[in-house]
């Protein structure tokens, strides 16, 4: 009994404030919306934790460029990026499931995290890309989600918004995701990457495969986005990344 009564004394005073105080709640950043919210507002690496505070995540985030609003062309987190072929992207499922590389060079976010990630938030896609002669453009989509493990990681892509690069990404939408060691299409080994491929002709972009210089011999095998620069050219740089949905943008 005086145990129990302890108990119920001490408790208030462990939960109550002075008056006049307030109590700090550090929020930790859910993506790179959370960080530029949080005062960052420079483009680099930063931490996110989408499994929870226990396991830190670096990541790239593109808070957007000088000569534009930040605040709308920023905000970024990049799930993919390829600019010098210094990483193999042609891997292993688990390997597509946790992530690898790294985000000050070339990267693939893990589709684990792009789970986590997309389940409960709605998110944009952006695809950027640079051919070997200075041009670029991009392609826009306005979701993105992926499935859970159990659902092989689908893709699940909205409509194609903005860019001229092209829509390459339609024929992508539903599938599931695809490596050489677990490939439903046989695609994946042969065109030399981890991605949501579909059946034969199996993509008209292929932002993980094989990294090569420009013109290539045979037509689907490079870094490639066909809608843009053809079968047979592969990109110097492509980058993929998300955006978190405001309540305005989904009420739209």
């Amino acid at each position: 009994l005086v145990v129990q009564l302890l108990v119920v004394l001490v408790l208030p005073l462990l939960v109550s404030c002075a008056p006049g105080s307030s109590v700090h709640i550090e929020v930790l950043p859910l993506d790179c919306e959370d960080i530029y919210n949080n005062g960052s507002v420079q483009s680099g690496v930063y931490t996110i934790y989408p499994s929870g505070p226990e396991d830190g995540l670096q990541v790239y985030c593109d808070m957007g460029c000088d000569e534009y609003d930040s605040r709308k062309d920023g905000k970024w987190t990049v799930i993919q990026k390829r600019v010098d072929g210094s990483v193999n992207f042609f891997r292993r499922w688990v390997e597509y499931k946790n992530g690898f590389g790294s985000p000050e060079g070339e990267y693939w976010l893990g589709l684990e995290n792009l789970f986590l990630l997309t389940y409960a938030n709605k998110y944009e896609l952006r695809v950027d890309i640079e051919d070997f002669e200075g041009g670029s453009s991009y392609a826009q989509y306005n979701t993105f989600s992926v499935q859970p493990e159990s659902s092989n990681y689908r893709l699940e892509i909205g409509k194609f918004v903005n860019g001229g690069a092209g829509d390459c990404l339609y024929y992508n939408n539903g599938r599931d995701f695809a490596t050489f060691d677990k490939d439903y299409a046989g695609c994946a080994d042969a065109y030399g990457g981890g991605f949501w491929y579909n059946y034969w002709p199996c993509h008209y972009a292929n932002p993980n495969g094989q990294y090569k210089w420009g013109a290539v011999p045979n037509s689907y095998t490079g870094v490639m986005w066909a809608t843009w620069k053809g079968y047979y050219y592969s990109m110097k740089t492509i980058v993929m990344k998300i955006r978190r949905m405001s309540l305005e943008e989904l009420n739209n």
